[in-house]
C-alpha cells in the first residue's frame, strides 16, 4: 500500500541515512528507516515478556517429536 505524504524532515538527516544505507532515494531511505524502527519495537515487546512466562520445567520437548 502506498500513501503519498508530505513531510517536513531533517534534510541533513536524509542525506545521511542515505549514505549509511546506501540508499538512492530518499524513499527508500525511509522506508528503510521504518521497517528498522517496527522491527526494534517489536523486538522491544518481547523483551517484556522475559520472566513474565511460567513454564512447565517437566515437559519433555523431545518426546513429542516422535507422535
Amino acid at each position: 500500500m502506498s500513501m503519498a505524504t508530505n513531510l517536513a524532515l531533517d534534510d541533513a538527516l536524509i542525506r545521511a541515512a542515505q549514505q549509511v544505507g546506501g540508499h538512492r532515494t530518499k524513499r527508500a531511505a525511509v522506508n528503510a528507516a521504518l521497517q528498522e524502527y517496527v522491527k526494534r519495537r517489536k523486538q522491544l515487546e518481547l523483551e517484556g515478556l522475559f520472566g513474565t512466562i511460567e513454564y512447565d520445567a517437566g515437559y519433555d520437548h523431545k518426546r513429542g517429536r516422535h507422535r
